[in-house]
């Protein structure tokens, strides 16, 4: 006979007319079995079904405890999972695992056949606060779902440009496009995954148009979020390199966002800086360069770091913006594009 999913233990009573200290619960699949030779309280099975539903025992990192609703008397009981990966494939265990993930955005894709498949090539791994996950420019070798915790999508410079949590996906990138991981990945608390080595990734992709769909859905909304909070942070007193935003993008994201302070630039032939109101251009230099020919010249950067500083010093306050944003600025792009060799 199969090891039972979970186990539910009585730790403590209280003039209980049923059950004892010790007495245990069994959870396997569907079924809960009451102590041997005891008959089973309604009661309870109805307080532990609802505790079950609650801590849903995926990723087996937390014990919980909690009290029967009572009748004439009390008893306290102990919710424990043993790990849902059994070595041996203990159809139960899968089967409650297969009944568990469906409930996750990601499994609602596949019927319940193709879960049960799925599962049984998935992988469990746990990393403490701070662990890396992934590191840019490493090959991507897994796809990661999140079961508990969450983590933070950085950029070189460490900006934060996405945050992901229980349920969602990440590593799919490098092993659709076959490149390099595009970011790095890091746990913000303990956090558990669940994962599915690259080769088994691309054969249910080539056979699932579904996944397809749904990734193709999901990068989609990645991407825009990502341009949210990119948005967001680099206009926000952030620093950053310019291999990863174009100063093209950067000075639209001021604009664009009615940003009012100094963009100062640490490029290959010294600093530079640029002013703006409200999102208005009002100034700009770089080495001898200043104003629209400073802008023309900032935009032909290639690599550099920026920092985006709120305030603007007294004298620019009332200074004239140096005329349409938009004109200059595809101006600028253009002049830059004809500079670059072919």
């Amino acid at each position: 006979m199969s090891d039972p999913k979970s186990i539910v233990k009585i730790i403590g009573t209280q003039d209980c007319p049923m059950y004892g200290v010790g007495d245990e619960f069994r959870l396997s699949g569907k079924s809960l079995t009451a102590p041997y030779g005891k008959a089973t309280c309604m009661i309870l099975v109805r307080d532990i079904t609802e505790v079950v539903l609650k801590y849903e025992c995926i990723d087996n990192t937390s014990r919980y405890v909690f009290d029967c609703s009572g009748c004439a008397g009390l008893a306290r009981l102990e919710y424990k999972c043993p790990p849902p990966f059994p070595d041996s494939g203990d159809q139960d265990n899968i089967c409650a695992l297969t009944n568990a993930l469906s409930r996750y955005t990601f499994f609602q894709i596949f019927d319940e056949e193709s879960v049960r498949h799925l599962v049984s090539l998935l992988k469990m791994k746990r990393y403490e606060s701070g662990d890396v996950i992934l590191t840019k420019g490493e090959p991507g070798k897994n796809l990661y779902i999140i079961i508990s915790g969450r983590v933070d999508v950085l950029a070189d410079s460490g900006i934060r440009i996405a945050g992901l949590g229980k349920g969602e996906v990440f590593g799919e990138m490098s092993l659709i496009s076959g490149g390099p991981v595009s970011a790095t990945v890091r746990a913000i608390e303990p956090l558990s995954v669940l994962y599915l080595e690259g080769r088994h990734f691309k054969e249910i992709l080539s056979k699932s148009p579904s996944v397809q769909i749904y990734l193709t859905r999901m990068l989609a909304r990645r991407i825009a979020n990502t341009n949210v909070i990119r948005s967001q942070d680099f206009a926000s007193a952030m620093t950053g390199n310019i291999s990863e935003i174009p100063t093209s993008e950067l000075f639209q994201t001021l604009h664009l966002n009615h940003k009012t302070g100094v963009l100062i630039l640490k490029l290959a032939d010294g600093l530079a800086a640029a002013s703006f109101r409200e999102g208005r251009l009002i100034r700009a230099k770089y080495g001898d360069r200043e104003d629209k020919a400073a802008f023309f010249e900032m935009l032909k950067a290639r690599e550099g770091r920026f920092k985006f500083h709120h305030e603007l010093p007294p004298e620019e306050i009332r200074v004239k913006e140096l005329g349409n944003f938009m004109k200059l600025l595809m101006e600028g792009v253009k002049n830059a594009d004809e500079m670059l060799p072919e």
